[in-house]
């Protein structure tokens, strides 16, 4: 692609929000990235514009069909101010990985990643210095076309929003409870279980809803067919401990290929620690468990980086994982990884673009 990029500022910038209280995702910066598609013209007239309500039609696709797929990444400020993304070459790809599964055209990766730097760095003053804290980025794409056929839209909006955020879970680096899932799935091989699109969220929120009227943070979804075989807790990937071997479940068809999980698998390889991408059954997580060979727990993914389990529910039968505490490897994998991404601690892997 080699259109040109448009850039309107604002003329009224937003007061920044207290860097002590953001939260996840309440706040956004004051400038946006938008790009259309037409199927007669393919992606045309990118701009930065300001942060603005969109209008769409009632009959807009994505209402009624659900046609619609997102990313999520991270900026990073520097001790010494420097403005770091982590491995956004990924979340470009992964973005045209979830639009071949959803009817969606592929972008220009490489050209989506340039307008992102041009728009991180309009809105720098957004991310916060403080530790924990980083600038959220959310790609989308919307169907647009008004039209009720049960087929691809002609027409998509792109867009890219930003969020200076704190720590997702309010627990922060703490362990959280986790209850397994036995009634509802999150999906199944076939389905759309590998792409980040809006369905797959929306069908957890229930389980959702259920765990925390039990006092639990999260769900750990069982597979769609047999629920019998762990693949994700909440909207990340999962980990664990046994006998000295960090175990994860191997990608499957429907497993998302989450970017934080890729870079765990490395950095346990750069450590020489033993991991391994298997099947594994909440029966055998209830064993190890019971024989003492469960010894840490944790979920990986963009928002949360990494969060601690301290606690598994399974047909009311309790897995308390490491006396409930943060397991030593989890809290160095978390330091080192979040040390490669706020600057702190070097890249031997490459990971890091600095946006000038």
């Amino acid at each position: 692609m080699t259109l040109n990029l448009t850039i309107v500022q604002t003329t009224t910038k937003k007061e920044k929000p207290d860097p002590n209280q953001l939260g996840f995702g309440k706040y956004f910066t004051d400038h946006m990235f938008i790009m259309d598609y037409a199927t007669e013209k393919g992606w045309y007239d990118p701009r930065i514009v300001p942060m603005q309500n969109i209008s769409l039609h009632p009959a807009a696709k994505v209402f009624h069909y659900g046609q619609t797929v997102f990313e999520g990444l991270k900026a990073y400020r520097t001790k010494d101010n420097r403005i770091l993304l982590f491995r956004p070459d990924k979340n470009m790809e992964r973005l045209n990985h979830s639009n071949e599964r959803l009817s969606i055209p592929p972008v220009d990766e490489e050209f989506l990643l340039e307008a992102l730097k041009q728009l991180i760095a309009i809105e720098k003053d957004w991310i916060p210095p403080a530790e924990g804290t980083s600038l959220y980025i959310r790609p989308y794409i919307i169907a647009t076309e008004p039209a009720l056929g049960v087929s691809p839209s002609n027409h998509y909006l792109l867009m890219i929003i930003l969020s200076p955020v704190g720590s997702y879970y309010a627990e922060g680096i703490h362990p959280v409870k986790i209850y397994v899932e036995n009634q509802y799935v999150r999906a199944v091989q076939g389905g759309t279980g590998t792409a980040k699109t809006a369905g797959n969220y929306a069908a957890g929120l229930k389980a959702q809803e259920g765990a925390s009227e039990k006092g639990y943070s999260q769900v750990l979804w069982l597979d769609g067919v047999e629920k019998k075989y762990v693949e994700e807790v909440g909207s990340m990937n999962v980990f664990f401990k046994i006998n000295g071997e960090v175990v994860t479940p191997v990608l499957n068809g429907s497993i998302l290929n989450g970017i934080t999980r890729n870079s765990i698998i490395h950095l346990l390889k750069h450590m020489n620690i033993p991991v391994a991408e298997r099947k594994i059954s909440v029966e055998e997580l209830y064993q190890a468990h019971a024989n003492g060979t469960l010894e840490e727990a944790f979920g990986t993914g963009t928002a949360a980086v990494i969060s601690p389990i301290g606690e598994l529910n399974w047909q009311d039968k309790k897995m308390v994982v490491n006396n409930g505490e943060t397991g030593s490897l989890t809290k160095e994998l978390y330091d080192t990884l979040t040390g490669i991404q706020n600057g702190s601690v070097s890249d031997p892997f490459g990971w890091i673009v600095e946006v000038k």
